[in-house]
C-alpha cells in the first residue's frame, strides 16, 4: 500500500477499514465512510471508484515500482532489478499496524480478495511489460514476475509480523533462500 497520508484519502481509507472491521465490508456504505471520514458520500468517489477500491490506494505502488525497476542499472540481471525495484517500496506502505489490519479485513472478505488478486495482476502485468521494455521475451518476462512475486509474498508476510526487520532485508533473505534450494549443493570430498 502507498505512503500514509493524513490527508482526505487517507481519512477515507482509516474510516473504511474501521467500519468493515466493526460492521463488515457488506454492511458498510459508502455514505457511511465517508461520513466517519468527516467529508461528504461524493467527495469518496474523487478518490475511489467503489467501496472495494479504498483499501487499494489507486495505482501509486504499480507506478511506484515500474519507475523503481526502470531506474535500476540496465546491467542488473531481470530478477535482481526487479528485487532492487520492490527493495525500494517499503517506503511508500503504510504502518505496519495498518496493512495488518487490511490483511485481515481483505482475508473476511470475497469482494476484498478477488479485488486484491486484480490488483497483484495489474502489477504483474505492468512489471513483465516493463520487462519487456528491456528486451525479455513475454514468457520469460511472466515467468521472472512469477518468481520475484513468490519472493515478494514469503518478504512481506514476514515483515508484517517482525517490527525489527525491513523489507529490503527480508527480500534479500527470501530471494537468498531461493538461490539456496535451486543450486546443487557442492560435491564432498570422498
Amino acid at each position: 500500500m502507498p505512503r500514509w497520508e493524513s490527508d482526505a484519502q487517507g481519512r477515507l481509507e482509516r474510516a473504511a477499514l474501521e467500519l468493515f472491521e466493526t460492521q463488515g465490508f457488506e454492511r458498510t456504505s459508502v455514505a457511511q465512510i465517508a461520513g466517519a471520514a468527516g467529508l461528504k458520500e461524493r467527495s469518496f468517489y474523487r478518490y475511489f471508484p467503489d467501496k472495494r477500491e479504498v483499501l487499494f490506494a489507486g495505482n501509486e505502488l504499480e507506478a511506484h515500482l515500474v519507475a523503481q525497476f526502470e531506474a535500476t542499472d540496465p546491467g542488473l540481471t531481470p530478477i535482481e532489478a526487479l528485487l532492487t525495484a520492490l527493495r525500494n517500496a517499503e517506503e511508500i506502505f503504510r504502518p505496519r499496524e495498518f496493512l495488518l489490519r487490511r490483511v485481515r479485513v481483505i482475508a473476511a472478505n470475497p469482494a476484498l480478495a478477488e479485488r486484491d488478486l486484480i490488483k497483484l495482476a495489474d502489477i504483474a502485468e505492468a512489471l513483465a511489460r516493463a520487462l519487456e521494455r528491456r528486451g525479455v521475451e513475454p514468457d520469460k518476462a511472466r515467468f521472472i514476475i512469477d518468481v520475484v512475486l513468490a519472493i515478494h509474498r514469503r518478504a512481506t508476510s514476514r515483515w508484517l509480523t517482525d517490527p525489527d526487520a525491513t523489507l529490503s532485508q527480508l527480500i534479500t533473505q527470501a530471494a537468498d533462500e531461493l538461490r539456496e534450494v535451486v543450486t546443487p549443493p557442492a560435491p564432498t570430498a570422498r
